[in-house]
């Protein structure tokens, strides 16, 4: 299966397991978001916000950039999100989640030396805790301040690009060479809400 499609079903999955819970919760049901810090950074994004719940509701979003200020970066990556509210208002005040994501990337940095690049190439997974703090700002709009940690999985491609790796290395170039585990910042976000009902 492609990693496309692998991302399309995880998709597909998150929002009919949304969509199973039974709704108790207000009016507050569905939400359009985008992390201001995302598109900063030149990596547009995306997510929804499903109410599951009179305490609860789950979040799933994407963002990705393609050569961001001139530079060698591609990036994917898909985030679904279980939250628990405090305040028995999903949409509002505090709150903490369960997130996860996954990424696709390749990157070409500088390696110290004139004309001497690290290439990364790879995937990854990461699961932590989240946080937050939704503010109203009005009937329809809200806006959110969170963030959180947890570990990283990551296999890469790693090489210089001086190196020839696709000459020399012809039958492992679309093997990983590299992999790892790291306490990582699974999430940082400054969003705009959008309730749609």
């Amino acid at each position: 299966m492609s990693h496309k499609r692998r991302i399309f079903t995880v998709m597909v999955l998150v929002l009919v397991l949304a969509a199973a819970f039974p709704r108790r919760a207000g009016a507050q049901r569905l939400a359009v978001k985008t992390n201001v810090l995302s598109w900063a950074a030149l990596a547009p994004d995306l997510g929804v916000e499903i109410v599951t719940g009179e305490h609860t509701s789950v979040a799933l979003s994407a963002f990705g950039t393609y050569r961001p200020f001139g530079l060698d970066w591609e990036l994917l990556v898909v985030q679904p999100e279980f939250r628990y509210w405090f305040n028995g208002r999903p949409l509002t005040r505090e709150y903490v989640g369960v997130t996860a994501f996954g990424t696709r990337y390749a990157l070409t940095l500088p390696a110290g030396a004139e004309d001497r690049y690290n290439v990364f190439q790879g995937d990854g997974v990461a699961a932590g805790l989240s946080g937050g703090y939704v503010f109203n700002m009005g009937r329809r709009w809200n806006f959110e301040l969170s963030g959180g940690t947890g570990v990283l999985v990551f296999r890469q491609k790693q090489y210089f690009s001086e190196d020839n790796y696709e000459q020399y290395f012809v039958e492992e170039i679309s093997k990983p060479n590299t992999w790892g585990i790291k306490l990582f910042p699974v999430k940082l976000a400054a969003t705009f809400i959008y309730i749609i009902r």
